[in-house]
């Protein structure tokens, strides 16, 4: 089982601290997403240097390739990617909607047909479950019904009504010694129906409780008004995930309103996109601008990548198509990251949250000239 425990707050933000088995995870904290077991272009001890405890993986991918027998007989999702840290893992519930062309919803579960060979595969809240157990996962989310942006008001209440006993198929299919739970809240944009929801799910056994079916098409204003309206009524004594959303002015924004855990892939994908998180703001390195500039990516970071290459380097490696770009980028995006997670943490100790976000959304608001929107 799990430990929970609130250090400091700083209105109403938490620092605090997960126990998972021999590990602890200090929060708030942005896991690295990791869908096949490897977060792209980096090895597992390059994440961890980097700053992070906890990183994400995904239960549907993972079934299809290597097999979730292939992850078992290695001892386990951490030890088959030689990652020295528990593991979180999505149930395939965002597949519901990423691959919602290719997959067939009942009260059963969901079949989907596979993106690498067209065969079917079967995915219900037992088996979800019971997969992420034998893989050794440390947090397992329960299977859900992740409703586009755009869904109509009956679809919106019939994914919440479908996760709540998916949610309780789950639990009754949990075993002894097995992984924490996290149950998943719904209810798109509408505030009501994401108060009844969230009611439902807390009022489960569950280990920890998600804000799902958010930045999934819905206008960005919107997404901040139900993260402000609902993470302050989440259950107060166990972790709080916004699943999926990771620019840091929406981390800063979260954990002002008492979210403990993030994820999502944009500082990985941004990375094989010539883009990078700074001091400064978002830089893209194919500028011509640096074409001939000697100085780091980030005079304010003190990452690998900034301590030895010059940014007129990284920029040939981006326009030369070099893997190396990808690689550099990402270990810096991610120890930007961590370095954020950990300004955060040591301002909430201090109680000085909100002069933190104030400085810091200063500098995130813009970019720099060809940066464009991350978003």
């Amino acid at each position: 089982m799990g430990h929970f425990e609130v250090m400091a707050t700083s209105g109403l933000a938490r620092r605090s601290v997960l126990g998972l088995g021999a590990h602890s995870v200090e929060l708030p904290a942005f896991m690295p997403v990791g869908t096949a077991a490897a977060v792209k272009s980096l090895t597992a001890s390059e994440v961890r240097e980097a700053g992070f405890e906890l990183v994400l993986s995904n239960t549907y991918h993972l079934m299809l390739r290597p097999g979730v027998d292939t992850v078992q007989k290695a001892g386990g999702i951490a030890r088959f990617m030689a990652w020295d840290g528990p593991v979180l893992t999505d149930s395939g519930g965002y597949q519901v909607f990423s691959l919602a062309r290719r997959c067939k919803v009942t009260e059963q579960g969901v079949t989907f047909r596979s993106h690498i060979d067209g065969s079917a595969l079967e995915l219900t809240p037992e088996s979800a479950y019971e997969v992420q157990r034998r893989m050794g996962t440390d947090v397992a989310m329960v299977l859900d019904v992740c409703p586009p942006g755009d869904a109509a008001p009956r679809e919106i209440v019939d994914a919440c009504e479908r996760t709540t006993r998916w949610l309780d198929r789950a639990l009754r299919a949990r075993t002894q010694g097995g992984p924490l739970v996290f149950g998943i809240c719904q209810g798109g944009t509408d505030l009501g129906l994401r108060a009844d929801h969230l009611a439902s799910v807390a009022s489960r056994p569950v280990d920890g409780v998600a804000l799902g079916g958010l930045s999934v098409g819905e206008d960005i204003e919107r997404t901040w008004e139900v993260v402000a309206r609902v993470a302050p009524d989440m259950p107060a004594l166990r972790p709080r995930y916004l699943m999926g959303m990771g620019r840091p002015q929406d981390i800063l924004h979260a954990v002002s309103c008492g979210v403990d855990l993030f994820d999502c892939v944009m500082p990985t994908r941004s990375a094989r996109h010539g883009q990078a998180f700074t001091s400064r703001g978002t830089v893209s390195v194919k500028l011509a601008r640096f074409k001939d500039d000697s100085g780091p990516l980030d005079p304010g970071c003190g990452c690998p990548v900034c301590r030895t290459y010059e940014m007129r380097y990284i920029r040939h490696l981006f326009v030369s198509g070099e893997l190396l770009c990808a690689r550099l980028l990402t270990l810096h995006n991610l120890t930007f990251y961590a370095s954020l997670m950990t300004a955060i943490r040591e301002a909430i100790q201090k109680d000085e949250l909100a002069a933190l976000v104030r400085s810091r959304l200063s500098l995130l608001g813009g970019t720099l000239e060809g940066g464009g929107d991350l978003a």
